[in-house]
This record gives C-alpha cells, sequence and structure tokens, in this order.
C-alpha cells in the first residue's frame, strides 16, 4: 500500500497510531512506538536474541544509546536545518541541540570511521539505524557525501 504524507497519513486511523501522521510506527500488540530511533531500540529489547544491543547494565550500553540518538537528535536536526537553508547565528551554536552542520558531521564522521561498527566489535541497532538515515541522505542529496559515511 502506498502511503502519501499529505493525505493517507492524515486519516483518524493512522492520526490515532500516531499524532504526527507519519511513518514509521508499528503496533506491537497493544503497544504503539513512534520515531526510528525508538522503534529501533524497542525491538531491539524486545528480541534480545537478534543481538542488537547491548544488555541492560553493560558499560557499552551507554555509547549504544548515545550513538543511536546522536543521529535521531543532532544529525537530523542538522541535516534538516541544512536543506531548509537555515544557519545558526555566529555565537549562537550553544543554543541549539548540535552546535553547527559542519561539527555534527565531523563528529560523525569520526565515530563511523573508528571501526567496523559504531561501539565495539558488535552491530547494533544503533548501527542500522545511522547506517540507513546516512545511506537515505546520501541518495537524496541531503547529506554530503565524505568517504567515512560511504564505507561506512
Amino acid at each position: 500500500m502506498l502511503l502519501d504524507y499529505a493525505t493517507t497519513l492524515k486519516e483518524p486511523e493512522d492520526l490515532s497510531i500516531n499524532p504526527m501522521g507519519k511513518v514509521p510506527a508499528i503496533c506491537h500488540g497493544d503497544i504503539v512506538v513512534t520515531e526510528t530511533a525508538a522503534i529501533c531500540a524497542y525491538l531491539a529489547d524486545i528480541f534480545t536474541n537478534a543481538g542488537l544491543a547491548p544488555a541492560p547494565g553493560s558499560p557499552l550500553r551507554g555509547p549504544y544509546y548515545r550513538w543511536l540518538f546522536f543521529t535521531a537528535g543532532p544529525v537530523e536536526a542538522a541535516v534538516s536545518n541544512q536543506a531548509l537553508g537555515f544557519v545558526v547565528p555566529e555565537g549562537c551554536e550553544r543554543m541549539i541541540g548540535y552546535g553547527t552542520y559542519e561539527q555534527t558531521l565531523d563528529v560523525l564522521e569520526d565515530a563511523v570511521s573508528q571501526g567496523e561498527y559504531l561501539w565495539g566489535d558488535m552491530f547494533s541497532a544503533a548501527d542500522i539505524y545511522t547506517g540507513s538515515y546516512l545511506g537515505f541522505a546520501m541518495q537524496t542529496g541531503g547529506i554530503e557525501k565524505r568517504s567515512a559515511f560511504g564505507a561506512y
């Protein structure tokens, strides 16, 4: 089924799942989860046998969350603002969650250059989210192509 953001996703049934009228959204039993990073984290926690997240209490849980939500927060905001032509005024970088577009991409580039995965030696939901975001954003021109992003 093809869904259109401006029309079909605004039907009452869809808005009851996600009041923002957007995808993705999942219904797992009576639990509704929206927002891509939240869905990735939720599924990794529910399906622990898939090994897509460090165990609760593991010291690797912090870095896992860090990179999963760095992409969902600062990276997405910086890329969206860049696409809209918004530039953070000089001296106001501390007022916005990502500082500057360039700084955010530099931090992400450094993170994906450290190894095969974002943290440790384990593929995780953070890699799923970050990799898919980078792939889509580079394909659509929303983010500049950097060799580290392509290699990751």
